[in-house]
């Protein structure tokens, strides 16, 4: 019986702020590995065991964004399981359970995996894996618990019993519990990752919470199915309760099971995480891109455009972005979420966008903005089209730096290559395409009374928005 991965790629990250963002958030940023994002991680890791193509439950706003991730590593068949609005994990599970049971049949066996994790010993993490599939078989509910290494504060804990029965569940304890936990040797860290049978879970989740059950079925089946995305009715979907998975099915059901996971485990959650996690030089530094330090140490400094230099600092974290640096107290990690609620109650955008924005059809950067102009560098991917679009309140200037675009310009249609440019006066129906091979990169100059990007009046567009 093969197994199905299913990755719950839902959360924004804010405690990753400035580099997760609400529309790039931290799975999607490869935050310990120079290739691969925390996604692309999650999901190379299932490689070697048998599994089918992957099922992915994520939030609307990514679902370009992920499928790209996806495609880029090769899963060119996955579903792609889009949520309306965070339900939390026993709705987002559901949906999955739905899917593969659609798929694949209500006896396939599920693997939970949140997109965020951090494992580098895959191999005891498949040996893992393969025991829990075979209680799984027999109607268990099994979840992952991961060997304790430290009198950890910030996670929940499992008791483990006799033949890989859940004792208990325990929320997250002070200090002082955390290391009686740890020297008993009977908990284990609750990682959040499960495998179970398709039927097993639903019929769980009816048992102990119908109202959610109930309410997520109603909202299925509406969907729509749009290429590789699954749309959730989000009316019906909104009526669901928002529960865990642990409060709404794993703490009552009497079929919970527990397999102990022993390598090393990180979920990543804020900077600090990151810094206990990563590796690090002789004065306990992690440092990233172009940094230059003297007289530092214990600290975490990411450079992402230009050169940090900290001299005679310690304990600290320093992220930088093109539009933002963080400065914080390593040991204050936690408050990284109050800075960005005062970033959305400003009415601010660091929190949603990088300067880089990620589209379907490709990218573009702000590189200037003023009061009635904004310059963009945009770049459409080969075969890549924007959407037949008109604007009441801006006019733009498109200049090809290189490649080749085919541009509607009101009634007319005209290619432009490197050097040459178009005027787009405000009101006038407008479409960009790139029909070459190569990346198509120009320069957009727009000038008018409101720039944003809710001035956009959509006629056609490929990507269903």
């Amino acid at each position: 019986m093969k197994i199905i991965p299913v990755i719950l790629s839902g959360g924004v990250g804010s405690r990753l702020w400035p580099l997760s963002r609400e529309h790039f958030p931290k799975q999607c940023l490869p935050f310990t590995d120079q290739e691969y994002s925390l996604l692309q991680q999650t999901l190379l890791r299932t490689h070697s065991l048998d599994v089918s193509d992957p099922i992915v439950v994520c939030n609307e706003d990514h679902r370009f964004l992920i499928a790209q991730q996806l495609q880029s590593i090769g899963f060119k068949q996955t579903s792609i399981v889009l949520e309306p609005e965070g339900r939390n994990t026993a709705p987002a599970i559901e949906l999955a359970a739905l899917e593969v049971k659609q798929k694949y049949g209500e006896d396939a066996l599920m693997l939970v995996l949140p997109a965020d994790h951090v494992i580098r010993d895959v191999k005891a993490f498949e040996t893992s894996i393969l025991k829990a599939a075979e209680l799984a078989k027999e109607d268990a509910l099994v979840t992952f618990g991961v060997q304790p290494t430290r009198p950890e504060t910030g996670y929940g804990y499992i008791r483990s019993g006799e033949n890989y029965q859940v004792a208990e569940f325990v929320e997250k304890p002070d200090f002082e519990t955390a290391q009686g936990y740890l020297a008993s040797g009977e908990y284990l860290w609750n990682s959040g990752m499960f495998l179970f049978q398709a039927a097993s879970y639903l019929a769980e989740l009816y048992t102990h919470r119908k109202d959610i059950a109930d309410a997520v079925i109603a909202a299925y089946e509406k969907r729509n199915e749009d290429m590789d995305f699954v749309r959730i009715d989000a009316e019906l979907f909104a009526q669901c309760p928002e529960e865990s998975i642990d409060f709404a099915v794993m703490e009552p059901t009497h079929k919970a099971k527990v397999v102990p996971y022993t390598g090393d485990w990180s979920d990543i959650g804020a900077w600090d995480a990151l810094y206990d996690y990563a590796d690090k030089d002789e004065n306990q530094n992690v440092l990233l891109g172009d940094v230059m330090v003297e007289g530092t140490s214990n600290s975490l400094i990411r450079s992402e455009s230009r050169l940090i230099a900290a001299v005679g600092v310690k304990d600290l974290v320093i992220v930088e972005t093109a539009d933002a640096v963080l400065v914080m107290d390593k040991n204050q990690a936690q408050d990284v979420k109050k800075i960005v609620k005062r970033i959305k109650q400003e009415n601010r955008e660091e929190h949603m966008f990088h300067t880089t924005v990620h589209r379907p059809w490709g990218t573009y950067e702000t590189v200037d903005l003023g009061d009635r102009h904004q310059v963009k560098r945009i770049m459409v991917k080969p075969g890549e089209k924007l959407s037949v679009q008109m604007h009441h309140h801006r006019a733009e200037h498109w200049v090809v730096v290189s490649g080749t675009a085919k541009v509607q310009n009101g009634d007319q249609e005209i290619l432009l290559t490197e050097n040459e440019s178009t005027y787009i006066p405000v009101g006038v129906v407008h479409a960009l395409e790139n029909p070459g091979k190569i990346p198509l990169e120009l320069v957009e100059v727009q000038s008018g009374s409101y720039l944003g990007e809710d001035d956009i009046v959509r006629f056609s567009d490929r990507y269903g928005r």
